[in-house]
């Protein structure tokens, strides 16, 4: 009987014993042994574990697009880029996994978004005005003022107007371009939202009784294939929603990154409230203020309270756009509404 003889020790399994190296590969390897360390890098805890708080990592900043940029201009995309306030060098961003941008369509004249090949999951497209038709992947739709399109992975579109156009385009590219990834498989079918039935859905929501006592009147958008978390699409939550005359929507945050489309607003009156911090009666602590333009855009950033205004005697119409489907897939929206406190 052999008995066999162990091949190691305990002291071999001592990891500050470095293994021994050899040029012997495995039979069917040829070639030395490869350090691979030279990325390796070791922080102690504190110094890595907010890179955002310790200023490693630039914070998303508050910012603000006007429809100077898209009004009377010729057929074009304007992007909405803040990669280089972000840090970013691979591409253009509007927060760390979303891009928004403007389209303009002079009248009898397109744009085909295929061929700028996008690589993303979703896309959203609002219509701030005209009207036309768009081909996508060989299919027609028609579209205009107040409607709503989303498109899957894939889709390759052409956009025809009818009269002068405008659109909102969000998209989730900047995310995919981080991943390292490239959207193949569609997790939706393309949907139009039209504006009738937005506009008819937010007007019976606003006549409820007690409507304005809510933190929100609005109307969220959903698809039907995203049975978990009732967002537009898979990766996109989309809201169309009223700021009554002489109402204050009182302070929320969430840790999605929300791109703010302001459809309608009086000129003066109507604006939102940002701040990290609380007092004790739930009012903003030295707040950043954000004036609303009709047809214009801001960003929120996440993490951050904000409250919206309107001080006038006419309704203002908005629709935030974020990644607040993932967000709520990852259980990671964290969505926080607070109740004024009197002190």
């Amino acid at each position: 009987m052999t008995i066999a003889t162990p091949l190691t020790s305990a002291i071999d399994f001592d990891p500050t014993v470095p293994a021994p190296m050899t040029n012997i590969a495995e039979p069917g390897f040829e070639g030395r042994f490869e350090s691979w360390s030279d990325d390796a890098r070791l922080f102690e805890y504190s110094k890595a574990a907010n890179p955002i708080g310790s200023g490693h990592t630039p914070q998303m900043p508050i910012a603000q697009f006007g429809p100077e940029l898209y009004v009377d201009q010729p057929t074009g995309v304007i992007p909405l880029d803040l990669s280089a306030q972000l840090g970013f060098t691979t591409g253009a961003a509007t927060s760390p996994g979303l891009l928004a941008n403007f389209l303009t369509i002079r009248a009898a004249e397109h744009i085909d978004t295929g061929q700028l090949r996008v690589n993303a999951t979703s896309q959203l497209y609002y219509v701030l005005y005209g009207r036309g038709f768009a081909a996508v992947d060989g299919r027609l739709v028609g579209w205009e003022k107040g409607d709503f399109l989303v498109l899957p992975a894939g889709s390759k579109a052409v956009f025809y107007a009818d009269a002068d156009a405008a659109m909102y385009w969000v998209h989730d590219e900047p995310l995919l371009r981080y991943l390292g990834v490239d959207a193949t498989r569609p997790r939706f079918r393309a949907t139009k939202f039209r504006r009738a039935d937005a506009v008819a859905k937010l007007a019976e929501i606003a006549a409820r009784p007690g409507a304005n006592d809510k933190s929100r009147v609005s109307v969220l958008l959903a698809n039907a294939d995203q049975e978990q978390t009732l967002t537009i699409t898979h990766v996109l939550w989309a809201m169309f929603g009223v700021l009554p005359p002489h109402q204050q929507q009182r302070p929320h945050r969430h840790q999605s990154v929300a791109l703010d489309l302001i459809l309608d607003a009086p000129p003066s009156g109507c604006y939102t409230l940002l701040g990290t911090r609380l007092d004790e009666r739930g009012e903003i602590v030295d707040p950043i203020r954000v004036d609303w333009q009709a047809g214009g855009a801001f960003t929120t950033p996440p993490g951050m309270w904000h409250a919206h205004y309107n001080e006038t005697d006419t309704p203002a119409h908005l629709i935030p756009v974020q990644d607040a489907g993932l967000q709520t897939f990852l259980r990671s929206l964290d969505i926080k509404f607070t109740q004024r406190r009197d002190g």
